[in-house]
């Protein structure tokens, strides 16, 4: 009979979460075990990692974010470095074109609390009257606007599959494990999980275990015996080129919701469905009418340019919404003491995924956060019904 497979950490979830997390434990000096990352799907083929637009920003309500995506992207910044394996230095493409979230004169009260917040935390935002707007964006059609906000530096996109697989690779070298497999369920006692069970009804006896199962997250806390309200949603991509030239968009954000930016020489867009139209998904069918009825007549109407452009490739994905409150709950559960979450990033895991892999790294390991609190993300929240209010959510 074979033996038993025994780990210290257990990842549920081999993504950017996941991986970021394996990357952090194995990397901290004072970690001496073995790690285990199960991943599903290790073509990473309908990962978030994969499909999302990938970008990050600090334009945030509240504190806490702002803090993650500012160590996001001085992560970012260095990861050539920080994640170089026998000399070979990741790219990930990182290019710092700003956010632009524009507002009308209904919004922007919000838009200037929101600034002073982003300010505080040293953030490099910017605050733009009409006439600014036009004269850094001349494209643009500023007749409906009262004003704008803009990251000068710190916020853009970038390559997320290659952030991805640089944390992937990276733990790998460090020793981490990565084994394709589907976890389904536990066995506990002593108010711990001892053991993860897998589809084949192999077990894995473990120590601590970490869900950052992505959008299966929710199923994952389930067999746990933790109810966490996160909901698979679908989120559509659409891309296009423009005819004539729309030099140096930022990520804009239309106070419609609306948000589209430069790839490559063309635009990828989307846009949150309403909430009426917005059911649980797991199927990535893209609705091509969507664009044409929904999202063209907003883009022409905002960059007058985009009246002549050309759709073209379009992809659908799936966001682990947190329907509590559009953040993610992360840290340790009150009824298991070896099981932490990670899970409802609501479309922020890849630009948060840094911050979240260290503090979750440093949970485990030392029994608090060290270097950021990210106690206001836990999961004692949706019991002491506190909602962490993040206006800003795209």
């Amino acid at each position: 009979m074979p033996s038993l497979e025994s780990y210290d950490v257990v990842i549920i979830g081999g993504a950017v979460i996941g991986s970021s997390v394996a990357y952090h434990i194995a990397s901290d000096p004072a970690f001496k075990g073995n790690i285990l990352v199960l991943e599903k799907d290790p073509t990473y083929q309908f990962c978030a990692s994969a499909l999302s637009a990938a970008s990050i920003r600090q334009q945030y309500s509240s504190a806490i974010n702002i803090e993650i995506s500012l160590h996001g992207i001085r992560f970012l910044r260095e990861i050539g470095e920080k994640l170089a394996v026998d000399g070979e230095k990741p790219d990930i493409g990182l290019h710092e074109g700003g956010y632009l979230f524009l507002a009308s004169e209904t919004g922007k009260p919000v838009l200037e609390e929101n600034h002073a917040l982003q300010q505080k935390h040293g953030a490099d935002i910017l605050f733009m009257d009409p006439a600014g707007l036009k004269t850094k964006f001349p494209w643009l059609n500023v007749d409906d606007l009262a004003a704008g906000t803009w990251g000068r530096t710190g916020e853009g996109w970038f390559d997320g599959y290659g952030l991805m697989q640089a944390f992937r690779k990276k733990a790998r070298s460090l020793g981490v494990t990565y084994k394709p497999a589907k976890a389904v369920a536990f066995e506990q006692a002593g108010g711990r999980l001892t053991h993860v069970v897998l589809d084949d009804g192999s077990k894995i006896a473990c120590g601590q275990v970490v869900n950052a199962a992505g959008a299966g997250g929710a199923a994952i806390a389930k067999a746990a015996g933790i109810e966490i309200p996160i909901h698979n949603k679908k989120r559509m991509i659409f891309t296009f080129d423009c005819a004539d030239e729309v030099a140096g968009a930022p990520l804009l954000i239309d106070p419609t919701g609306l948000y589209f930016r430069p790839e490559g020489k063309g635009f990828i867009c989307g846009m949150q469905p309403p909430a009426d139209q917005d059911p649980d998904s797991e199927e990535f069918e893209v609705e091509h009418s969507f664009f044409e009825e929904t999202l063209w007549p907003i883009l022409a109407e905002r960059v007058p340019a985009f009246e002549r452009i050309k759709p073209g490739a379009a992809w659908a994905g799936h966001y682990d919404m947190n329907e509590f409150d559009h953040n993610a709950f992360v840290g340790g559960t009150s009824s298991l003491s070896n099981f932490y979450l990670a899970n409802g990033f609501s479309g922020h895991g890849l630009q948060q995924s840094p911050a979240i892999g260290r503090g979750l790294a440093e949970l485990i390991l030392h029994g608090r956060f060290q270097t950021l609190d990210l106690s206001p993300l836990g999961f004692d929240r949706l019991a002491a019904n506190r909602p962490m209010i993040e206006k800003n959510v795209v």
